[in-house]
């Protein structure tokens, strides 16, 4: 059963940090009912123009589709990219298997561009 604590948060937050850092960008790191480990970002140097899905400035990625849906913008899709791969971590495992209706990993992760009430801003 997928399980994400604070504590793991903690662990993980130096390396989430650091990509945000390094692609100048603005967020927060949050878990969600103690299964998912959630990022959302609020501001940044990447224009995310041509991909939003909810309105203006608010993109729910899509961590399985982030190679085509963003093929157009290499660095939005290397940010991502490393992203999931810091949320991840070193003891990430996902053992699912939906044809046996079994799930079992170590967490989910979700990454928000903007929110619903408070929209991404393209830093200058």
């Amino acid at each position: 059963m997928a399980y994400v604590s604070q504590e793991m948060k903690k662990e993980l937050a130096p390396g989430i940090k650091a990509v945000l850092k390094k692609y100048g960008m603005k967020g927060s790191i949050g878990v969600r009912n103690h299964s998912t480990l959630v990022v959302n970002i609020k501001e940044g140097k990447i224009d995310f123009s041509g991909n939003y899905t909810h309105g203006d400035r608010y993109i729910q990625v899509n961590e399985y589709w982030i190679d085509d849906h963003y093929a157009e913008n290499p660095t939005a899709r290397d940010f991502l990219n490393e992203l999931i791969a810091a949320m991840k971590g070193p003891n990430y495992f996902n053992d699912d298997d939906a044809m046996t209706d079994y799930f079992c990993r170590s967490h989910y992760t979700d990454i928000n561009i903007g929110k619903w009430n408070q929209p991404y801003a393209l830093a200058a």
